[in-house]
């Protein structure tokens, strides 16, 4: 009787105009974007797949060679300092408004009111605040180091918000049973929560590597330009879309840049890849 009934609703549904209408927005709006979303990519192999020589990932940069190894590196460290940063406190953070703040606690209004703000706050305001305060009052130079804490202080409001959000989508039944066994709220909260909550913590994970990765106006003012493999945290360097800014910002290797740009688009798609698989794998266990 209940399916009967569902397959009488679908049936009218399918017959409203309205509703034929708006499916067929959905379908277009979820077809152009898909279709954008592979020109961009397309035109980028095209264009940048030719121009991958081997001589593009030498050890070191020339004037002859504008290699884009020491690019890579730095990319790496970057995104392992600023992620070693702002994980922890916005992953706190968020246990704090989720697990522990009492309802209606001015403090936790305080607190999301700043996020809120954070996040709509252009990134070269960020490279302007960085570049005064880290790079100049506190004497630390163009510098990996200045360019990671000016990074964290971006893409933290991103994973407290994600990660408040996927904590939230925990259902109070876990947390219930485990103090029914007898286990504290701290304990509940690592062993049962977290856990549950991962792939969504993992979600705004991957989002902050994206804009690290995608980065270039805040870090030209806190990381500098320097075409090496930074000696130490204090030392400059440019990260791979820095190092493509700069590559078509001077007309001069233009194809070097769009491969470049190929290099940066399999690095992100290869972290995507790698965060989707421990998120699989700690669902599983």
């Amino acid at each position: 009787m209940k399916q009967l009934i569902r397959s009488e609703k679908r049936a009218s549904i399918g017959k409203d105009p309205l509703s034929l209408l708006l499916r067929f927005l959905v379908i277009l709006a979820a077809a152009i974007t898909f279709g954008v979303l592979l020109f961009l990519i397309g035109y980028i192999l095209v264009q940048g797949i030719p121009y991958l020589t081997p001589s593009l990932f030498a050890l070191k940069y020339t004037t002859e060679n504008v290699s884009l190894f020491p690019a890579i590196i730095t990319t790496l460290e970057m995104v392992f300092l600023s992620l070693s940063i702002a994980v922890p406190l916005g992953l706190f953070t968020a246990i704090y408004l989720v697990e522990y703040a009492h309802k209606g606690n001015k403090l936790v209004e305080v607190i999301r009111l700043t996020a809120e703000t954070l996040s709509g706050i252009p990134s070269i305001v960020y490279g302007l605040f960085g570049l005064l305060f880290f790079v100049t009052y506190l004497n630390w130079g163009f510098s990996i180091l200045a360019g990671a804490v000016t990074m964290s202080i971006m893409i933290l409001p991103l994973i407290m918000r994600t990660s408040e959000e996927a904590l939230k989508s925990v259902p109070d039944s876990y947390r219930e049973a485990s103090f029914g066994l007898g286990a504290g709220r701290l304990r509940t909260v690592f062993r049962i929560v977290l856990p549950s909550a991962l792939p969504g913590i993992l979600a705004g994970l991957i989002l902050g590597i994206g804009r690290i990765v995608g980065e270039t106006a805040a870090l030209l003012y806190t990381a500098g330009t320097v075409a090496q493999i930074p000696p130490s945290v204090f030392a400059s360097g440019r990260t791979l879309s820095l190092h493509m800014y700069i590559l078509s910002s001077e007309g001069l290797y233009t194809d070097q840049a769009y491969a470049t740009a190929v290099v940066l688009l399999l690095t992100v798609l290869l972290i995507n890849i790698l965060s989707v698989y421990v998120a699989k794998k700690f669902t599983k266990e």
